[in-house]
């Protein structure tokens, strides 16, 4: 399995970008795709989810602010970020787990998210 991501990049806060990330290979059609980031020095945190039903999970920080989406018939998960901060600095991981007898977990090479003031 492989994730591709792409669509970081630098913008001025306020502004907004959006990220993909296509997964390939052998996937259960019953996953649930995701959002991580990670900025400097601190651990990776959750910033969204997504399951094949359409059900979301967002972190409190980007409630409101950003979206995610998918493609099922494309394996493409998306994330819609709008009104970004400076604290939304970050390498954005996106992830994928599904259950094919035991539980699989991947995750993308990661995308730099730089907001500036």
């Amino acid at each position: 399995v492989q994730l591709q991501a792409s669509g970081g990049g630098l913008v001025q806060a306020g502004g907004s970008l959006r990220l993909s990330c296509a997964a390939s290979g052998s996937i259960s059609s019953n996953n649930v795709m995701g959002w991580y980031r990670q900025a400097p020095g601190k651990q990776r945190e959750l910033v969204a989810t997504i399951t094949g039903g359409g059900s979301t999970n967002y972190a409190n920080s980007v409630k409101g602010r950003f979206t995610i989406s998918r493609d099922n018939a494309k394996n493409t998960v998306y994330l819609q970020m709008n009104n970004l901060k400076p604290d939304d600095t970050s390498v954005y991981y996106c992830q994928i787990k599904f259950a094919l007898g035991n539980w699989y977990t991947y995750w993308g090479q990661g995308t730099q998210v730089t907001v500036s003031s």
